[in-house]
């Protein structure tokens, strides 16, 4: 198949970890032999503020090949804040890109990207919105943003979702129950395997054999670090360490919740890690905490589990789709409840090879093969409908 990939998340040069799964996705679907375009469009700079996330924008190439995918970057007008005209002015941009022999075009990450299906109704394009989180779960809780969205994922030939929970949510929006198709993330079960944690630990430079608590994502509010600086203090493990890897814009209020914190001296940021690196830090970890308000399914949830380590999680989105172990999933969001759920699982942990088990289902070739199958029927569908 000839598949265009329209998305707002796509990793870049000066953004090079943003989107990394959506990379793989399509990498992925190029080495099985589709041919793949990204079309990653950008908002305009507004010149005089070229200065933080716009003096990155303003970085992007607007056009440059990456693992052998073609991505461009098309920019567009864009006034602050998530709106129905800059969702508009994302796909018509898009549109233009649109060439006569794509057989299916993809709005991977579905907001904005889904303005573009009924557009490409309009023309009989095939077209496939996926979700991903918080680009469905957010929006459609958005005063007049999610009957827009509602609208978009109507006109699409289809739509599929990384966790069921996702899917039942795109199904509801557009009124059209069990239409939607899961099509979970893969994880790279090379990279992310059980090793040795001390040898993963002198790498890091780690010393101290006491518990290492891992936190990986954004510094964000939908992620709620704060929480797990406050679950991590209530868990009584005095020669424990919490790591936060991730960067955004909740750092300072990180640093001066860490200050405060009872456990300061014992809670460190570390920034933004390579994938490579990432895998190191899991294998040093005892136990992956994730205190998300809202979650599709998290791929740092599918990486610590394939190697081998626990993780602790509030229950968000399809992350308890992917938790069998019952202490590892927190219904209560609390500090006491996150606390407590800690301290029982290191004092207890769950075999690795146990652990890396319950994802061995979860490979990116089976990923990209639902992913397939889910383009296949919707191109087969255009093509009957024609």
């Amino acid at each position: 198949m000839k598949i265009l990939v329209v998305t707002s998340l796509y990793p870049s040069p000066p953004r090079p970890y943003e989107g990394v799964f959506a990379e793989l996705r399509w990498t992925g679907m190029a080495q099985r032999g589709h041919e793949v375009r990204v079309l990653h469009p950008q908002p305009r700079t507004p010149w005089p503020f070229v200065q933080g996330a716009w003096a990155e924008i303003h970085e992007m190439p607007k056009r440059e090949l990456r693992a052998g995918i073609d991505v461009e970057r098309p920019r567009y007008l864009h006034v602050p804040g998530r709106s129905r005209g800059n969702a508009q002015r994302f796909a018509r941009r898009a549109l233009s890109r649109v060439r006569a022999d794509d057989d299916v075009v993809v709005c991977d990450y579905a907001w904005p990207a889904a303005a573009l299906a009924p557009l490409l109704a309009g023309r009989g394009v095939p077209c496939v919105v996926s979700g991903r989180g918080s680009d469905v779960l957010e929006v459609a809780g958005e005063a007049g943003l999610g009957a827009e969205l509602a609208g978009f994922l109507a006109a699409a030939s289809g739509w599929c979702g990384v966790s069921r929970d996702l899917v039942r949510a795109m199904d509801e929006l557009a009124g059209a129950p069990g239409r939607g198709r899961l099509v979970p993330n893969g994880v790279d079960t090379e990279r992310f395997r059980p090793r040795d944690r001390a040898d993963a630990r002198r790498r890091l430079g780690i010393d101290g054999g006491g518990a290492l608590v891992l936190v990986v994502g954004h510094l964000i509010e939908r992620k709620d670090p704060l929480l797990a600086i406050a679950a991590f203090e209530r868990a009584g493990l005095p020669e424990a360490e919490l790591v936060f890897i991730g960067r955004g814009p909740m750092e300072e209020r990180m640093r001066a919740a860490i200050a405060a914190s009872g456990a300061g001296s014992r809670v460190r940021m570390v920034g933004e890690k390579t994938p490579d690196e990432l895998a190191d830090w899991l294998a040093a970890c005892d136990v992956l905490l994730l205190t998300s308000r809202r979650e599709g399914r998290p791929n740092v949830v599918l990486e610590a589990l394939a190697s081998g380590r626990p993780v602790v999680a509030t229950a968000a989105g399809g992350t308890g789709e992917l938790l069998r172990d019952e202490r590892m999933l927190v219904l209560e969001r609390s500090p006491e409840a996150l606390g407590a759920a800690l301290a029982a699982v290191l004092a207890d942990p769950p075999s690795p090879d146990a652990t890396r088990a319950s994802v061995a289902d979860l490979s990116w070739a089976a990923s990209l093969a639902a992913l397939e199958e889910c383009l296949e029927h919707a191109v087969g569908g255009a093509k009957a409908i024609a």
